[in-house]
């Protein structure tokens, strides 16, 4: 009789979650779908969309830029506090039809350097370090490389796609989510019936349920790794550009190997504007903001060996 008993709560638990993830199911299907009957042609819907993902982008740029740097303590480094590195950033600006840019000291824990903000309100920050790690010459290509990276909104065009792909897989995770509650509730409701409640994901509905989730998380995966893609290809774009503009690819790549080495391998919000990139198998390669640092510095010693900078093989320290 306690058992008799038992497995009838149990199918009474079971229909009531039933009940529950079903009716939560119509909910996300019925809110949608009401929206979807009213909605305008697929032009414009497409146009809403795309013109609501560009606001959300470039506000969620604006604000997290000034969250970033209130999180570095940066602060303004003024003319007077390094005449040289000003003078040089003039010349710069001017070679490459920019307007100068602020320029801001800042703690990031490691020797390094970040580029936000486009043309006209671009903005430079260095870890307080730099300045004693590198040369003239060397400091320079690495203003160079940032300075490309504003000239092309680099910083801006990544929150914007990031943005996108958020837009992307919230449509697809809104389209799917009714079937996957009324899965998770068939699932729940008949492990229940059977005795075995926390075996749900083992049901047949229960291993579809997974498989959406999966496709879910398959093409956030495909798009991240697209965009990231992209980034790596813009950080080898900003070395090409700073290369061009200084003459000086050797700097740039002695710049780039004193940075590895003084710089520890990690990963944080701020990893797709540093200058550094490091990875350690395949899946991090394709994950990862920035090529290798060897890449980078290959592709500039063979750079300036192709412009006959020297007769033999160079080598970088």
């Amino acid at each position: 009789m306690r058992r008799f008993t038992l497995r009838l709560l149990m199918a009474l638990v079971g229909v009531c979650l039933l009940v529950l993830y079903a009716g939560a199911a119509y909910l996300t299907y019925w809110g949608p779908a009401i929206v979807w009957q009213a909605r305008p042609s697929l032009e414009t819907t497409v146009l809403y969309v795309l013109v609501l993902t560009l606001v959300f982008g470039y506000f969620s740029y604006k604000f997290g830029t000034e969250r970033m740097l209130a999180g570095l303590n940066a602060v303004e480094l003024p003319e007077s506090r390094a005449p040289r590195l000003h003078h040089r950033l003039d010349d710069l600006t001017a070679e490459m039809d920019l307007e100068k840019p602020r320029v801001l000291l800042a703690e990031m824990r490691a020797p390094n350097a970040l580029a936000l903000g486009g043309r006209s309100n671009g903005i430079l920050v260095f870890d307080r370090s730099l300045f004693h790690l590198l040369d003239a010459d060397e400091f320079e290509t690495i203003l160079a490389h940032e300075l490309a990276h504003i000239e092309s909104h680099d910083s801006l065009v990544q929150t914007l796609a990031y943005s996108a792909v958020r837009t992307v897989v919230g449509l697809l995770t809104l389209v799917l989510l009714p079937a996957i509650l009324l899965l998770t509730g068939v699932a729940r409701a008949w492990a229940w019936l059977r005795g075995k409640p926390f075996h749900w994901e083992q049901s047949p509905m229960g291993r579809l349920r997974r498989r959406l989730g999966q496709i879910v998380a398959l093409v956030f995966v495909l798009l991240t790794i697209f965009v990231r893609a992209h980034s790596r290809h813009r950080e080898y774009a900003a070395d090409d550009r700073a290369a061009e503009v200084t003459g000086k690819p050797m700097a740039l790549a002695r710049a780039l190997r004193k940075i590895q080495r003084a710089t520890e391998t990690g990963f944080g919000l701020l990893s797709p504007l540093y200058v550094s990139g490091e990875e350690e198998n395949a899946l991090s390669r394709m994950l990862s903001t920035h090529p290798s640092m060897d890449d980078r510095i290959e592709r500039l010693v063979e750079k300036a060996e192709g412009e006959g900078k020297g007769r033999h093989r160079i080598e970088v320290e």
